[in-house]
């Protein structure tokens, strides 16, 4: 539970770890080799700070040096195998997704919500593309503006709730992006009331997308799947009658299987 996250002021909280992953998640598919400088500009940290970070990262080999430059070592991967072969209910998703872009031909995946970003943890790309970036496993997108960050923000226990309100910002993608708070409260008790999300274009134009929660046999919340769409191509009537039962009954599927 979120109250019991040690505060970065308290006696446990270890700031030189929390330093050495922020150096790792500054890298990512806009940045996957920079500088010095370029680092410590996007973590906000002095050079000297950072250079023994990237340094420490390089000689445990997560990192790579090429002259000026630094980028992510294959031994970063590892954090992420360690956290999906710690979850064996994966792989028994990844197929339910996998039937979902067979039966439909749109893309199917599972998110779990880390503070206010949606992680994708599994995914199955349909053939056409609907985003301007490409999603895969590690993709990273804004928990307020998707149907999977908001059907696992419905989940949440009220104060967590008020708490995400209180401090995330709402940026404007789209003309048709949520950017007012009490209006965004409003749609996530909704889903919460309806059991399901569908968020509209609020992301990127023409990217419609409905989200369920996904549960285990003992009712605790393994993630959100959900199915992306264009808008233009797929209507809310065909949402609502073909995808969202498809959704439910693999979601009904994965509480039967996974324990």
């Amino acid at each position: 539970m979120q109250d019991d996250v040690l505060s970065p002021d308290d006696r446990d909280f270890v700031a030189a770890l929390a330093s050495g992953l922020e150096v790792i998640q500054a890298f990512d598919e806009a940045h996957p080799r920079m500088t010095l400088s370029e680092v410590a500009t996007r973590t906000g940290m002095n050079r000297a700070k950072a250079r023994r970070f990237l340094l420490t990262l390089h000689a445990l080999g997560y990192m790579r040096k090429q002259g000026r430059d630094f980028e992510l070592a294959p031994k970063v991967l590892q954090l992420g195998y360690a956290y999906l072969s710690a979850n064996n209910y994966r792989s028994v998703i990844q197929q339910m997704l996998e039937e979902i872009t067979a039966e439909i031909g749109e893309s199917a995946s599972l998110g779990v919500l880390e503070g206010d970003e949606v992680i994708y943890v599994a995914r199955s790309a349909a053939s056409h593309r609907l985003l301007a970036i490409t999603l895969s496993v590690g993709s990273r997108l804004p928990a307020a503006h998707t149907s999977l960050g908001r059907v696992l923000l419905a989940q949440l226990p009220e104060p967590e709730l008020e708490r995400f309100l209180e401090r995330t910002r709402l940026e404007r993608f789209t003309e048709h992006t949520v950017v007012d708070k009490a209006e965004l409260r409003r749609r996530i008790v909704e889903v919460r009331q309806q059991g399901y999300a569908i968020v509209d274009q609020e992301l990127d134009p023409g990217l419609r997308s409905l989200a369920v929660p996904a549960f285990d046999a003992n009712g605790k919340l393994l993630g959100g799947i959900n199915i992306s769409t264009n808008a233009a191509r797929v209507d809310y009537p065909t949402l609502l009658q073909r995808y969202l039962p498809l959704l439910q009954e693999k979601a009904r599927q994965v509480r039967l299987t996974v324990s």
